[in-house]
């Protein structure tokens, strides 16, 4: 697509009725409770799938473009920016087979695209946020960077995405804004969202009328989970304020800066956050009527290509910037392949396969074994729950957290709160059939992590303030820090995981 084409299909989404939109959306809202009420959504049992998205980088460990006949080459999808690929896994049932196929698919399809992007010297990575810029540019200059065409801003490293074009041109725009601890960036387009990459598991819920019950024992333990995880505690240093020192970069740090990304460049200041941690939901219906009722940035032409949920293709278009961290999703390919299904969206991109799967299967095996077992998180306060999620995302694993055990006890003891969630995924993985070996081998990336108390974000951190010890420049120790970050994921990602670096002795012990 020529710059010229994309700037009119973007003024063509602009002419929407959004009004005729809406009206749409709400039509095909009725055709979805109706087919809710025939059971078309319900599965005999769970099943689980993933997004995954990577950024590339060239043999020096810049950010680089991808060209999109790779993607296409080894069965990836574009992203955001054109240094963006993402990975959609066949749904599996969740059993110790389905488990199998899901990390089996990810190696299989990463193994097929390393000899085609060496030719190209090029290699995918798996991370929270990306801090080295392209050879010869700053990041601003790569995130910021447009033209206008007929009045239409492009950002000219975005992919051709007609819908994040048009945020940037609409009267109801994108905040297309960066706010961190000692980062400020402004931006006509929503580029600079394409600092970040993340994993996101899907949970099919077997019976639809449940999803409420599941989704709030997600959001109950979205933030011990999170703390996991964190990921991205630097940004690339051009984009640091000036005055900033390194000792306050590192002080004021946040673990998981991709969700203050997310969250600043697609919300609105002074508008209803589209980005935000959701509330619970009380029914099914419900979840239908809050994705209707979602404020609609970008109303878009709605195309059909003989999909079951063509039925209410509006109502599909609109989910697609209902941008909560978790977020209920009614879809399916197919009468035959109707499901209800939660997608857990705030987990960063992690450094190996098995870090990925094991957070799959430990979202999934807490979901199967608390809905199972009635446990009294479900008690939990919502207002906690939503502090749980922002306090992982500042201080990861040091983070004070609220949470009620399989005992109905409150506590805020990180230990207990731990044990009580491993506990509950194996026992949520043992009661879909797998062995005590095989649930135990996929928690026991995260129970290192736990046990160490050690996350990616540590690791980063440590990284940098040693480079820094030795008389490195901020950019040096970020740049050095990111380079061995690399180089121990060409190593591990197949086959190993985060745990094996800490084995290394690499000084992640606090």
């Amino acid at each position: 697509m020529t710059r010229s084409d994309l700037a009119a299909a973007v003024d063509d989404v602009l002419d929407v009725d959004a009004e005729a939109f809406q009206s749409r959306v709400r039509e095909d809202a009725d055709v979805i409770k109706e087919e809710l009420a025939a059971g078309t959504f319900d599965n005999p049992q769970a099943i689980v799938g993933l997004e995954y998205e990577f950024y590339a980088v060239s043999d020096e460990g810049s950010l680089a473009r991808l060209p999109r006949r790779l993607l296409e080459f080894v069965g990836f999808e574009k992203e955001l920016g054109l240094h963006n690929a993402e990975m959609t896994t066949s749904p599996q049932p969740l059993n110790e087979y389905g488990l199998d196929a899901q990390e089996s698919e990810v190696q299989a399809r990463l193994k097929a695209a390393y000899e085609p992007m060496d030719a190209e010297g090029l290699h995918l990575v798996s991370d929270g946020m990306w801090t080295i810029p392209p050879e010869g540019e700053t990041a601003e200059e790569y995130l910021t960077d447009s033209v206008s065409d007929a009045g239409i801003d492009l950002a000219t490293n975005m992919s051709a995405s007609t819908r994040y074009h048009a945020m940037a041109n609409t009267d109801q725009p994108a905040g297309m804004t960066l706010d961190a601890p000692h980062v400020s960036l402004e931006a006509n387009t929503v580029m600079p969202e394409a600092l970040i990459t993340s994993i996101q598991p899907h949970y099919q819920v077997p019976q639809a009328v449940d999803l409420p019950t599941y989704f709030r024992y997600a959001l109950r333990f979205a933030g011990p989970l999170v703390a996991l995880g964190v990921n991205s505690p630097f940004y690339p240093p051009d984009l640091y304020d000036d005055d900033a020192t390194p000792a306050e970069i590192l002080a004021d740090s946040h673990d998981e800066h991709r969700v203050g990304v997310f969250e600043s460049v697609l919300n609105v200041p002074g508008e209803q956050e589209k980005v935000r941690f959701p509330r619970d939901i009380e029914s099914i219906e419900e979840a239908v009527d809050r994705i209707v009722e979602d404020n609609t940035i970008v109303p878009m032409p709605v195309e059909q290509g003989g999909r079951f949920d063509d039925e209410f293709a509006h109502f599909r278009m609109k989910h697609g910037t209902y941008w909560r961290w978790m977020r209920p999703v009614l879809g399916g390919s197919s009468r035959e392949s109707a499901n209800a299904r939660i997608e857990f969206r705030p987990l960063p991109g992690q450094p190996t396969v098995r870090d990925t799967v094991a957070f799959q299967a430990m979202l999934a095996g807490l979901l199967q074994s608390m809905v199972r077992r009635d446990h009294d998180l479900y008690a939990l306060d919502w207002a906690d729950a939503r502090d749980n999620f922002y306090a992982a995302v500042e201080d990861g694993l040091d983070a004070d957290f609220t949470y009620v055990t399989a005992d109905g006890d409150e506590t805020t003891d990180s230990q207990a709160i731990y044990e009580d969630l491993f506990e509950h995924a194996e026992r949520g993985l043992l009661d879909c059939g797998l062995g005590e070996e095989a649930a135990a081998k996929y928690l026991w990336p995260l129970r290192q992590r736990a046990r160490h108390g050690v996350t990616p974000a540590d690791w980063k951190r440590d990284r940098v303030r040693d480079q820094l010890d030795d008389g490195d420049t901020f950019q040096n120790a970020v740049y050095a820090m990111q380079c061995e970050y690399i180089e121990n994921q060409r190593e591990t990602i197949l086959e190993g995981s985060f745990a094996d670096w800490v084995g290394r002795g690499d000084g992640l012990e606090k």
